[in-house]
This record gives structure tokens, C-alpha cells and sequence, in this order.
């Protein structure tokens, strides 16, 4: 499966972003989905993720309350809306999949499938 994230940008602290994260060449409702992030100079990190069918979701503490993850299965998209940003929450934002999981997946060593990557700039 080919992963294609997009809705990155520029925004100030306190604003709001929503990322999109396609997908093509595959099943897409086999796919627990994820999105992960890496800032300059640290590691790529967990935000959230969603098991197949949406019931079940998991974040970083980082990103609880303040951002909700979902998908669409029959549009083959997951998205991440953000919320109340911080100049912390700056970023490449990437999505992931891997198949076949019964419930969310955090690690990321253990997704399969990776996007290209949206920058995310908050500015303070």
C-alpha cells in the first residue's frame, strides 16, 4: 500500500491543523493507521493511532485532548485534527499502516507501510 499524507502548513500557537493521510494499492480496512512525528535532532515519536474499524484509538499523552484521530475506510484516508497547537507540536508528521492487527499498535517498529511526511510549523 502507498501512503500519501498532506495538510501540513504554518500556523500560530493555539491554532489548528487537520492532516490527511491517503492511501492506494491495497485493502485499506485491513490497516491499523497511525501517525507518528519527528522534530530536528530527536526521534520519530508516537501521536495516535486507530485499530481497522475505528472503534478503537490510542495517543500519546502529548497529543490527548487536543488531538482526535479517524478514518474513512471508504474514502482509504485517516486524519489527524490538531488542535490548541504548540510550538512543541512542530514536526514532519508522518502516517503508517500495518495489516492485520486486532488493536492499536504504538511502536513504530512495528508498522509496515510509511507516507512521505507533512511538515507542521507552529509558530509562537
Amino acid at each position: 500500500v502507498q501512503l500519501q499524507a498532506s495538510g501540513g502548513g504554518l500556523v500560530q500557537a493555539g491554532g489548528s491543523l487537520r492532516l490527511s493521510c491517503t492511501a492506494s494499492g491495497g485493502t485499506f480496512s485491513i490497516y491499523t493507521m497511525g501517525w507518528f512525528r519527528q522534530a530536528p535532532g530527536k526521534e520519530r515519536e508516537f501521536v495516535a493511532a486507530v485499530t481497522r474499524t475505528g472503534v478503537s484509538t490510542s495517543y500519546a499523552n502529548s497529543a490527548k485532548g487536543r488531538f482526535t484521530i479517524s478514518r474513512d475506510n471508504a474514502k482509504n484516508s485517516v486524519f489527524l485534527q490538531m488542535n490548541s497547537l504548540k510550538p512543541e507540536d512542530t514536526a514532519v508528521y508522518y502516517c503508517a499502516a500495518v495489516p492485520r492487527l486486532a488493536q492499536v499498535e504504538v511502536t513504530a517498529a512495528r508498522y509496515e507501510y510509511w507516507g512521505q511526511g507533512t511538515q507542521v510549523t507552529v509558530s509562537s
